[in-house]
């Protein structure tokens, strides 16, 4: 029940609903108290509101928790800046990277901090009395009010936006846009009334009829002169230029994409530079150009592509799901790359970065593969057979000293050298056995058998194991198998001889009180005897071996239920007298 409201949770926050991820996040804590990252997500879900205060309780309540894990401090660091509280947050980011020192989400916050930290005595940048309004929290702000929230999704507002952030002092640029200043107002908590062109005009008729008639004649012109003309007219031609220059970028971004589904990769290089040229705040032009690098093969221009992506997108704030895509682009140049450097670990650390930005599934699954990638051929590189028969030999003469945790370790360092001897396997299993450690040698044993099923050794091996265990049904089983490959092998048989006494002492009710309750609360274990009891054939078939003799007999004709009432007397579930 906590991780389907975590799951809530995850869920409005995604969708930008802060206050029903609050909820939710809190539905959870009251179900699992000690969850460090249900605390954590809510204190991001806080801060996301700007209640820098829940954010910070929350916060420390998920370092006190969990005091090794890297994003509690995160979380700290946030709601430390949040508060303005600079020196703290510079501490918890920095503590945070003691645990994860390559956490670019605490690179990317202390470096906030500390330039906050810096800027403490005039926080306004270059002197604009709006500086505060465009600092870090701008965009939580923004995506809060229910006023601002739909800007968000217009490229040009945001990019006006950015701008702001960068500069302040361009702010008289942008100030005939009625989204801006209903932004400022938001980002200020104060209520600025925006006007449209046709309610200036009203208001302006109104002012006209106000005035003396004398005035009028004196100055005629003075309400056409504040009468409101298209914005176009009004915007300055370096503004006008700037919004021309992004308006054709996103043209040639188009004319690209269309290039790179006809797979016409050259066309679409050139569109996408075009389109950096004009307009180099919008990183998808550079992930996209990656992309098209990516399917050529030229794997450096592609990372060099990505690289400049993350730089410039840390510059700019850019949405922290871009820098993750460019990071993930670059790591899968990495894994190409890899396949002849045999150098998995710089795309291993870029999954990693991705994956502190935004945690895509897609981009685990890249993480999870490079890994494995990397884990097969460390091992195709360490593999050796003529060493392994060395170790094996070792192993084999350590067991004869009954040295049998040494031998174990040379017998698994044969297998790491020679993972598919099955010998090694069956010898390593002869050590747990002898050890105690039947599991464990149960599975060698099993693997002895996969890699070779007609080598007897692994059924003897098998077989040993289960039979310590007292499955002797099981044991019963396994030699039998293993004399289907070796009809004469001494040790087989032998096993085979002494399941059968076994289970004959149990039909013969020769088995102490203890023994009998000992194997039988062995057998209600087993699936297989759990099953035949749940049968309800089965269980009238147990009520005529009591009460009818003459239906029992017929049920004995039936080989089925003859071989489970046979498993049920061997377990001493029952007994017959």
């Amino acid at each position: 029940m906590a991780d389907e409201a975590k799951a809530k949770g995850n869920a409005a926050f995604s969708a930008g609903k802060f206050a029903d991820a609050i909820a939710h996040f809190s539905d959870a804590i009251n179900l699992s108290p000690t969850n460090h990252v249900l605390y954590s997500n809510r204190s991001a879900a806080h801060a996301s509101l700007g209640n820098y205060s829940e954010a910070l309780v929350d916060a420390k309540k998920t370092v006190e928790l969990e005091p090794y894990w890297a994003k509690g401090y995160s979380r700290l660091g946030a709601a430390h800046l949040g508060l303005r509280n600079y020196k703290e947050a510079v501490e918890s980011y920095k503590k945070g990277l003691d645990f994860d020192p390559n956490n670019q989400a605490l690179k990317s916050g202390l470096a906030d901090a500390e330039a906050a930290a810096s800027a403490r005595p005039d926080p306004r940048p270059s002197g604009s009395p709006f500086g505060d309004a465009f600092g870090p929290d701008m965009w939580t702000k923004l995506t809060s009010d229910p006023k601002t929230r739909g800007f968000m999704q217009q490229p040009d507002f945001v990019n006006m936006m950015k701008d702001l952030q960068r500069n302040p002092n361009n702010l008289n640029l942008y100030l005939q846009d009625p989204r801006v200043m209903q932004s400022l107002g938001v980002l200020l908590n104060i209520n600025i009334q925006t006007t449209t062109p046709e309610e200036m005009e009203v208001n302006d008729a109104q002012t006209e009829r106000k005035r003396p008639a004398e005035e009028k004649q004196e100055e005629p012109v003075k309400v056409k002169e504040t009468k409101k003309e298209p914005e176009k007219d009004e915007l300055s031609e370096e503004e006008r230029e700037i919004r021309e220059r992004k308006a054709e970028a996103q043209k040639e971004k188009e004319s690209g994409n269309a290039a790179y589904k006809k797979k016409e990769f050259e066309m679409a290089i050139q569109h996408y530079s075009k389109a950096i040229e004009l307009d180099d705040a919008d990183i998808s032009f550079l992930t996209n150009r990656a992309a098209v690098y990516l399917e050529m093969g030229k794997y450096e221009e592609c990372i060099q592509d990505c690289d400049k992506a993350v730089e410039r997108g840390r510059e700019l704030r850019s949405d922290y799901k871009m820098v993750a895509r460019a990071l993930t682009r670059k790591g899968t140049a990495l894994v190409k790359m890899a396949k002849i450097s045999k150098d998995f670990e710089p795309a291993i650390e870029a999954f990693q970065k991705a994956l502190t930005e935004h945690r895509n599934p897609d981009t685990l699954k890249k993480l999870n593969d490079a890994e494995k990638a990397k884990k097969d051929l460390e091992q195709q590189e360490y593999f050796d057979p003529k060493i392994a028969d060395e170790e094996r030999e070792k192993g084999n003469e350590l067991f004869k000293q009954q040295k049998y945790p040494e031998a174990i370790k040379q017998y698994t360092e044969a297998l790491r050298r020679n993972p598919k001897d099955h010998k090694v396997y069956s010898n390593r299993a002869a050590c747990y056995t002898k050890l105690g450690a039947l599991p464990e040698g149960l599975k060698d044993a099993e693997k002895c058998i996969e890699l070779d099923p007609t080598f007897a050794k692994g059924y003897t091996r098998k077989g040993a194991a289960q039979f310590l265990m007292k499955d002797y049904d099981k044991a019963l089983e396994t030699y039998q198998e293993g004399l289907k490959h070796d009809a004469r092998n001494q040790e087989l048989l032998d096993g085979v001889r002494r399941c059968v006494d076994q289970i004959n002492r149990t039909g013969r009710g020769d088995l102490s009180p203890e023994e009998l309750k000992e194997r039988q609360a062995k057998a209600m274990q087993d699936p297989e005897i759990q099953n035949i009891l749940s049968d309800p054939v089965m269980r009238q078939v147990l009520v005529d071996l009591q009460e009818n003799p003459k239906a029992s007999q017929e049920h004995m004709k039936n080989p089925s239920v003859m071989s489970k009432i046979q498993k049920l007397i061997s377990s001493g579930i029952v007994q017959m007298k």
